[in-house]
């Protein structure tokens, strides 16, 4: 066993050093939460309701909240209540164990002399023994005011916490207030089935039958090989320290329909995204192409260079990228304008126009674009 916390019993003038251990544990077998479809652990995340963080523990404080008021209590703070420092469990009365009421039991420890002469230890035994009664305590455990049992058992001091008298409830049940006649024939039967199972309490004749069983369970499937490596479903770890890092599933969805809705705002505007750009420049280049109708001869040069460069396009592009696309829709539109230039001056305005619309860096692509496009 390893000692949870040390203190003193305040025995009169008397000081009894002590270590405090568990008396009690749990034999309960340990589950945890898995995926069915692939066994990976399920964890909790403590996350922050006001800014949707995930906040480490050691930025947890706790907090009162009353009348629609939070009060925020940091750890300082708590640790300057005075009851929460001492280390000192105070005998405040002896009274006889038949008056303590089981209800009001909590949680039991063993407690061990922390001294060189476990003689004060031994004396304050005796003092039990000898007067057949039970010391009323009072001492601060685990951020608590705590009272408290002191009694014997097989020769060691076991510290009993008790429930404060608001902490246990009234049994107020309207309907055993009726009046319920029992004959007396019912009460010799419900006596003899009493004395027919009487017996002396051995707790050790007790078994957790549920317990037994979902061991027994476990050790089948192990045997028969249907268990996952531990390692396995555990989920990525990242961070500072090896930390694992659960991944929330909501927040990567928000993050991926964030960055598709960026990418449809940019197509609008024509300024943020490739592809956007790309979209305007083929707008651009359309327009001065239909309108450029002017004469026979200027129609039938922009469908002849219109049908050249979508040849070109189909042979030259190894891959449909935003950048061939831009490179395309920019030769089209110098074609376009090149051919317009022997129609209207209006043509002539109109080409100057979707020129200007342009940037430096797209048409360097399309010159290149030309150069590839004589061996066809």
């Amino acid at each position: 066993m390893r000692a949870i916390w040390k203190g003193a019993i305040a025995f009169g003038l008397v000081n009894v050093p002590v270590k405090v251990y568990s008396a009690t544990e749990d034999h309960d077998i340990s589950l945890h939460q898995v995926h069915n479809a692939d066994g990976g652990r399920i964890r909790y995340q403590r996350r922050c309701e006001v800014c949707g963080e995930v906040v480490d523990y050691s930025d947890i404080e706790k907090a009162f909240e009353e009348d629609g008021r939070t009060v925020v209590l940091s750890k300082d703070e708590l640790k300057s209540v005075p009851a929460e420092n001492s280390h000192e469990i105070e005998v405040v009365q002896f009274v006889p164990s038949e008056q303590l009421e089981p209800m009001m039991f909590e949680k039991s420890y063993y407690l061990e002399p922390d001294s060189k002469s476990p003689k004060a230890y031994v004396l304050l035994r005796r003092a039990l023994e000898d007067t057949d009664r039970v010391a009323i305590v009072q001492f601060a455990l685990r951020e608590k005011t705590r009272l408290g049992a002191l009694r014997i058992k097989d020769d060691v001091l076991v510290l009993q916490s008790l429930l404060w008298p608001d902490e246990v409830r009234e049994a107020n049940f309207p309907s055993l207030d009726a009046s319920i006649k029992i004959s007396s024939q019912e009460r010799d039967m419900s006596a003899a089935l009493v004395e027919s199972m009487a017996a002396d309490f051995d707790p050790t004749s007790f078994t957790d039958e549920y317990q037994v069983q979902l061991r027994q369970l476990i050790d089948a499937k192990l045997e028969q090989g249907e268990s996952l490596d531990t390692e396995e479903t555990f989920g990525v770890e990242a961070g500072e320290g090896g930390k694992g890092e659960v991944i929330d599933l909501m927040e990567a969805l928000k993050r991926s329909l964030d960055r598709k809705r960026g990418g449809g705002e940019a197509a609008s505007s024509g300024t943020s995204d490739d592809e956007a750009d790309t979209g305007d420049e083929e707008a651009e280049a359309a327009k001065p192409a239909r309108k450029s109708s002017g004469t026979k001869a200027g129609t039938k040069a922009a469908g002849a260079e219109t049908a050249a460069s979508k040849s070109t396009a189909s042979k030259t592009t190894a891959s449909k990228t935003t950048a061939s696309k831009s490179a395309t829709a920019k030769s089209t539109a110098s074609k376009a304008t090149a051919s317009k230039a022997a129609g209207t001056k209006s043509t002539d305005t109109k080409s100057t126009a979707a020129k200007s619309t342009g940037t430096k860096t797209a048409e360097k692509p399309a010159a290149k674009t030309t150069r590839a496009r004589k061996p066809a």
